[in-house]
């Protein structure tokens, strides 16, 4: 992976990687609740070698910036639980600043989020009008988190095209919920995309859990979130 920089946006961390070459647009990638993980940022480097300039801000500044063992769920939620949609719009308002500095206007900007950030992922395509959006397994879908509205009622308000991504033994976002987010987006004009992996379970992208990684679903899903960027976003 191409290194990682660091930089600062308007006072909040963010963890940058560049491509090898100009760069074709911009990808945000909002972490898990675990924090800017090395998968995070080794995600990033997947963007970046795909030809994107690739961002990871990170949402736990105000909380010390923790990076988060997966097995450790009590340290998760007081950090989760203080994250507030004032401050994570902050936070994003922040990033894009910093996307527009680099020469990056929205139409040149992507956003896609894992778990927790798969749901940020979704919170952003339905109240802004970026190049296009990826959620990994996001919750929130039927009773909301992170002071948004559930999923299935923003739906209407979608802004930038979205590409859902799903484990079916996802024991946290069970099917139903799927089926009704997946009911609610088809509804909408914006470009929508709803796709579910038999077998897989929360978590599957993360080549650092073995426990639930699998390695055919993130390889295919991985594969149409490139293809997602590269049909949405405006190129340069």
């Amino acid at each position: 992976m191409t290194s990682v920089e660091h930089v600062v946006a308007a006072g909040v961390p963010v963890s940058v990687v560049r491509p090898a070459g100009a760069p074709r647009g911009a990808v945000i990638v909002i972490q898990e609740a675990f924090g800017v993980t090395s998968h995070i940022e080794d995600v990033a480097g997947r963007a970046a070698e795909a030809g994107y300039l690739a961002v990871a801000p990170h949402l736990f500044h105000r909380q010390g910036d923790p990076v988060l063992d997966y097995d450790d769920i009590p340290a998760v939620r007081p950090v989760m639980a203080a994250l507030t949609r004032p401050g994570i719009e902050a936070d994003l308002d922040a990033t894009l600043g910093w996307l527009d500095s680099e020469g990056f206007a929205v139409p040149f900007v992507g956003i896609v989020g894992f778990c927790m950030g798969g749901s940020v992922s979704f919170y952003v395509a339905a109240t802004r009008a970026l190049g296009a959006a990826v959620s990994f397994y996001g919750g929130g879908v039927t009773d909301g988190r992170l002071g948004y509205p559930p999923m299935v009622e923003l739906a209407a308000g979608l802004q930038t095209p979205w590409l859902g991504l799903y484990g079916e033994r996802d024991s946290g976002i069970p099917m139903d919920q799927v089926a009704t987010l997946r009911t609610a987006v088809e509804a909408v004009a914006t470009p929508t995309e709803l796709v579910t992996y038999p077998g897989a379970e929360h978590g599957f992208h993360c080549d650092d859990r073995p426990a639930v990684f699998d390695a055919a679903a993130a390889a295919d899903a991985w594969d149409r979130t490139l293809s997602w960027f590269g049909q949405h976003l405006a190129g340069r």
